[in-house]
């Protein structure tokens, strides 16, 4: 019987059959490395060589596919577990919270220089410029007339694009943007980041405000 097998299992070699493939067709569970033995001395054509590479390449193609969903899994289970953990935190953002909140990010993004008595932010991400007006509008009462835009961009960028994007992320009156400037270092030069929007620059005059933001930065500077 296990010289009838093995004969089938050579013929089939020669046939360029993968041991997978041959215990599929045979209906066997006998251990690949004991075909391997039976089979030693079997010469295999540059066809099984190019069948066995172009399956190699699927199975590692499957395997990246496996790992890019696992990975995936895992990064939305962390992502969910770090929500739970903190989403909490948000009840507590009254408007002395927020106060810090807004102080530190003028800290980190605002204007410093002592000439500049308003406030100036200026920053290319739309959720620290929407998250910046939101601070505003929660810890003081604005005045819509006193903000002024400015769009800093790149050379090959679509300026009235650029002006109306802000515009709508910002809900301040285009009438109320200076003339966007360009950056002349980007002339001739392709803008690779297809997403960049430029530089969204808020001035808001009031004195007060940006006398007392500045203030409590330092405070929080000299917290220990």
């Amino acid at each position: 019987m296990n010289q009838l097998l093995k004969n089938k299992v050579i013929k089939l070699r020669k046939q360029n059959k993968t041991y997978q493939e041959i215990r599929d067709i045979l209906c066997i569970v006998t251990p690949k490395s004991t075909l391997s033995t039976w089979c030693k001395g079997v010469l295999m054509s540059d066809f099984y060589k190019i069948k066995v590479h172009k399956i190699n390449i699927k199975h590692l193609k499957k395997i990246r596919q496996l790992a890019v969903q696992s990975n995936k899994k895992k990064q939305e289970e962390l992502y969910e577990e770090l929500i739970s953990k903190n989403k909490f935190l948000v009840k507590y953002l009254d408007k002395n919270v927020c106060k810090l909140l807004l102080s530190i990010l003028y800290l980190a993004e605002g204007s410093k220089h002592k000439s500049t008595r308003h406030l100036r932010l200026g920053n290319s991400s739309p959720l620290v410029i929407k998250l910046y007006l939101k601070l505003l509008y929660k810890c003081f009462s604005m005045n819509k007339d006193k903000f002024r835009i400015t769009i800093l961009c790149r050379a090959d960028q679509n300026i009235k694009k650029l002006e109306s994007f802000w515009g709508t992320i910002t809900n301040i009156n285009r009438k109320q943007f200076y003339k966007t400037r360009i950056d002349k270092r980007t002339i001739g030069k392709k803008t690779i980041k297809k997403d960049y929007k430029g530089v969204c620059v808020i001035d808001y005059f009031d004195t007060k405000i940006q006398l007392e933001l500045e203030l409590l930065s330092e405070q929080i500077e000299k917290w220990s």
